[in-house]
């Protein structure tokens, strides 16, 4: 296989790994449409290079498989420099200003970001709204989708978020951002059902329409 062909796959199975969370060599191979040792060779290249992991998964018959994930070095590939400026800038708040006035810059930056997705949004149904904001997501450098759940209630999901570095450090910037969301939609109630800081491979928010007057 050709230099060429290799980097596409390889970046391929990383972006895989960044919406699954984990996979097995055989997942991943009948999705992108290459031998099983085809991916396993590309999966140990990336595991050379830090950028994967495996874990043995007994579950189901047959001999344990290995589930591959991405590594905290493998998530980086997705970052932008931009946090490197931001984190400074956020360390250098956090010792000269109490915790009570971070919280509130926080929130003030929110509702300044906030006004601006309700401009570039424009009107129209939530649907259409939801979908503007995901496109807008993805721009600013997230890995981003939705999805219109039983019920009525919509879901976002943030397999990579572009300030995960400053939340790890940060996380009251989390906050900031589940009420930017809040902001955006205000004729919804909204929740976070996933946060990445605690477990699982991608942020989540649930939007349900608000009923009433």
């Amino acid at each position: 296989m050709s230099a060429s062909t290799q980097a596409p796959t390889r970046d391929a199975v990383l972006a895989y790994l960044l919406r699954h969370g984990e996979a097995t060599a055989a997942q991943m191979a009948d999705t992108l449409l290459v031998s099983v040792q085809i991916m396993r060779r590309h999966l140990r290249s990336l595991e050379e290079d830090g950028l994967v992991s495996a874990s043995v998964s007994g579950d189901g018959p047959g001999r344990p498989s290995n589930r591959w994930h991405l590594t905290p070095e493998g998530h980086r590939r997705f970052a932008d420099g931009s946090e490197h400026f931001a984190l400074g800038l956020l360390s250098s708040m956090a010792s000269s200003l109490p915790p009570e006035a971070m919280e509130q810059l926080l929130l003030q930056q929110a509702s300044a970001k906030a006004d601006d997705y309700r401009q570039r949004i424009g009107g129209g149904g939530l649907d259409q709204r939801i979908a503007r904001l995901v496109e807008l997501r993805r721009r600013e450098g997230y890995v981003a989708e939705c999805q219109q759940e039983e019920g009525g209630s919509w879901l976002i999901s943030e397999f990579h978020c572009s300030l995960m570095r400053i939340a790890e450090q940060f996380p009251l910037v989390c906050d900031q951002e589940l009420q930017l969301i809040r902001n955006v939609f205000p004729d919804c109630q909204v929740e976070r059902v996933h946060w990445r800081l605690e477990e699982g491979h991608a942020c989540g928010f649930r939007l349900q329409p608000a009923t009433g007057p």
